[in-house]
């Protein structure tokens, strides 16, 4: 590292080292609140691994390339198609509410003009251009939430200990891992400061200790900045929202606030050779469980080296946009659904408990059933097109006070292509049978 970034570094690390002081759990709960009525996010995994289509760092970090063949890809990555106007259009349209982009992954390729390290898209490519900063513009100026994931390790820093799977280049030496966290520490405050990032998305943490890295004033460095940001879990215990990863959790987690990332076919980013997209209808499906659980979908695309963004992914999230718009009030602003057990499908509830929405895959056949609900039902009806349902209730004698079973009938005629569904009214707040 040259002498004047080594400079930079140590100065923007010392910045902002206090301690941050706890919040209550009122204060977190409206620092939140956009995350856990936002529903719906898009990930975007772009960088050099675009040009051959490749593993994002993992290819040369195992073994399948070598790290100079890997680097050889700067010279492709053109951005020449970058629509940052257009991507954020599309973001619109899909419904989602946040966008996460990475800034910069484990090979440690920024997409800003860094002052910290020489490697950026800026002065190493022929994009010759910082690219976070346009997107964030068009994101806001949409009324999206703009989000910067950021890995914590670097596999190409020079005093970064661990480099490839099979080599290491030190174990311990305390003068090049502080080098680093000055590194580290001030390309973090970079993007503070050039962006003002709404959410964090860290990566990587598994490395190192929350110690080590200084996590705590990592947590500190952003909050001060902007106390209404966001942080994921990837920060070693410091983060606000748990981040499962290609997998959806079985029954509701723990974890208060969570977001499932998933990819829409098996890779991260652009990889030309992988075929295997979900289709719109599953990729729906998918996001009805997780809000169902209490969670959001983080669902991600790749663009191409040149910023186009691949015609699979944009029919997906068209295709996804025209259901949240349909089904808006069955998304935005609910809460987790009905414990396992009541209805066979997703559902949510709204943020008054009053409204009680299922979600109901396919042909029902005419009916489908409910049950475990005390309260009386108001009505019935179809979401996006108000039609109105019959139901009757069983198994409701007027001595018991147990919960009947509802059977709700559903015309082949109000089903939605994908996933129709239905809201109930209740004539109070939602009570269930335990």
């Amino acid at each position: 590292m040259k002498l004047n970034n080594l400079l930079y570094c140590l100065l923007l690390a010392s910045i902002t080292m206090t301690s941050f002081s706890q919040e209550t759990e009122g204060e977190k709960l409206k620092r939140m609140q956009w995350f856990s009525d936002a529903k719906l996010g898009i990930f975007i995994h772009w960088g050099i691994y675009a040009v051959n289509g490749i593993d994002e760092s993992w290819s040369f970090y195992n073994g399948y390339i070598g790290y100079s063949d890997y680097m050889k890809q700067l010279k492709g990555f053109t951005a020449s198609k970058y629509n940052p106007e257009g991507w954020a259009d599309l973001i619109k349209e899909s419904g989602a509410r946040y966008a996460v982009l990475t800034s910069k992954h484990h090979d440690g390729v920024a997409l800003w003009n860094s002052r910290a390290g020489d490697l950026t898209v800026v002065k190493k490519t022929p994009a010759a251009r910082d690219l976070i900063a346009p997107f964030c513009e068009a994101l806001r100026k949409r009324g999206i939430k703009a989000g910067l994931y950021y890995s914590l390790l670097d596999w190409s820093h020079p005093d970064y200990p661990n480099f490839t799977k099979a080599e290491k280049r030190y174990t311990e030496d305390q003068g090049r891992w502080d080098r680093f966290t000055a590194f580290n520490h001030a390309q973090i405050g970079e993007l503070i400061k050039n962006f003002n990032p709404d959410l964090w998305w860290f990566d990587g943490d598994w490395e190192q200790s929350a110690e080590k890295w200084k996590a705590a004033e990592i947590r500190s460095m952003i909050l001060e900045a902007n106390p209404n940001t966001i942080i994921n879990s990837r920060l070693q215990g410091y983060g606000d929202y748990a981040t499962p990863e290609q997998g959806l959790p079985s029954s509701k987690p723990a974890d208060r606030y969570w977001e499932l990332c998933m990819t829409m076919n098996d890779s991260w980013g652009y990889q030309q050779n992988d075929r295997n997209f979900k289709t719109p209808g599953q990729v729906i499906w998918i996001f009805a469980e997780c809000i169902s659980k209490g969670g959001n979908l983080l669902l991600d695309i790749g663009p191409k080296a040149d910023g186009t963004i691949p015609d699979e992914e944009v029919t997906v999230l068209k295709t996804l946009g025209k259901w949240t718009s349909k089904h808006s009030e069955a998304v935005y602003g609910t809460n987790a659904g009905l414990p396992a057990g009541y209805f066979h499908g997703p559902s949510t509830i709204s943020r008054d408990s009053t409204m009680l929405y299922l979600f109901v895959s396919g042909d029902p056949r005419g009916q489908v059933m409910l049950e475990g609900v005390r309260n009386k039902i108001n009505r019935i009806y179809v979401v996006g097109n108000g039609n109105k349902l019959t139901w009757k209730e069983y198994l409701r004698p007027y001595w018991s006070s147990n919960a009947g079973l509802v059977f709700i009938d559903v015309p082949e005629a109000v089903l939605d292509e994908h996933l129709t569904v239905l809201a109930v009214v209740l004539d109070g707040k939602l009570d269930v049978q335990k």
